[in-house]
């Protein structure tokens, strides 16, 4: 898996937890994926979906 850029990192929303991350995906408008960042250790969220698990239905 390629490692997360640190600009992109940087420009991200981060979120402390997974639990956090999937509320925001499933509030959000468009259909996001959380993953775990190898760069800060936090969650962010990307709208990119191969080899992302899907998120369970609210």
């Amino acid at each position: 898996m390629p490692r997360t850029r640190l600009s992109i990192c940087q420009r991200k929303q981060r979120f402390a937890s997974e639990e956090d991350a999937v509320r925001a995906a499933l509030a959000a408008t468009i259909d996001l994926r959380p993953y775990a960042c190898d760069r800060c250790g936090q969650y962010h969220l990307t709208s990119r979906l191969k080899g992302k698990r899907r998120l369970p239905l609210a």
